[in-house]
């Protein structure tokens, strides 16, 4: 379908500006002169902009035919695709396949929906092994969570999933969570971890698991559906992935969300595709600022 940067842009176009380009400054649609080869002026303030500006494409320098492929490849692997593979299927470099992977992830977040109903909530520590560690990097403070990133997620019963990257896991981190993520009067299930005792007595209906005493279903209670989405990001973190720094985590876990939202399989690929284009408008991701 894009097998050059015309045919691209063309899609990228129709698909930003259905009516005729706007400017992405003072939104003027009206007093736009095209200038030829995707260039367009805007007369009310001299802005020369492209399909790009104010994309997570804007100055890259690799043709927006790659760029669809590489997105095409990221919804549609259901565990990720590395920057090394992705350099050798579009012909860019390692370095320049993963600034591209970071940016594309970079729009996968912000998703302000909230869940309702029934919502399994969960929380993961992502990270090496204490005892896999050469012996200079250990933390020498235990086993179990230490060294890791926790992660808080809910996952709708049957629809979205909601995930963020959190400094400790706590009483406290649960119950903001909650309140940004979940709507009032929705049924939470847990496990009986005590960081989930302050839910108790919202605005959220709470339900428990114990797994310690090997209870893990109790009529409709369960956590498996959110314990099965953290499946499908270690299976990614650890098998494609290898390693994602506490920096850079926030972005994976986005990219790993928006794939078992808007991405999803049950979804017709130009449409995951469509949902990834209309998700990097609005967003700026520069090197300088991944880097720091």
């Amino acid at each position: 379908m894009f097998p050059d940067a015309d045919t691209a842009r063309g899609y990228m176009e129709k698909r930003r500006w259905p009516d005729g380009p706007v400017c992405p400054a003072c939104g003027e649609k009206e007093r736009i002169y095209d200038k030829g080869k995707g260039f367009y002026r805007c007369n009310a303030d001299l802005l020369v902009f492209t399909v790009r500006t104010g994309t997570i494409f804007e100055r890259s320098k690799i043709g927006l035919h790659k760029w669809l492929y590489a997105m095409y490849l990221f919804v549609t692997a259901r565990k990720g695709i590395s920057s090394v593979q992705l350099a050798k299927q579009i012909g860019v470099t390692q370095k320049s396949a993963w600034f591209m992977l970071q940016r594309i992830r970079e729009a996968c977040g912000d998703d302000p929906t909230q869940l309702a109903g029934i919502i399994e909530m969960d929380e993961v520590y992502i990270g090496g092994k204490e005892d896999a560690k050469h012996e200079n990097k250990k933390t020498k403070r235990g086993r179990g969570a230490v060294g890791k990133t926790p992660v808080i997620a809910a996952r709708e019963r049957g629809g979205r999933v909601k995930a963020e990257v959190v400094r400790s896991a706590t009483g406290r981190k649960a119950v903001g969570f909650s309140y940004r993520h979940v709507q009032a009067g929705s049924t939470i299930h847990t496990d009986e971890s005590t960081i989930y005792n302050r839910l108790n007595g919202l605005i959220f209906n709470h339900e428990r698991i114990n797994h310690s005493a090997g209870e893990y279903v109790r009529g409709s209670v369960t956590t498996n559906g959110i314990e099965s989405v953290f499946a499908v990001m270690k299976r990614g973190l650890h098998g494609v992935y290898h390693h994602a720094s506490p920096k850079h985590l926030s972005r994976y876990i986005n990219e790993f969300t928006f794939r078992l939202n808007d991405a999803n399989v049950k979804f017709h690929t130009l449409d995951r595709l469509n949902s990834l284009l209309d998700a990097a408008v609005g967003k700026r991701l520069t090197y300088e600022r991944l880097t720091a």
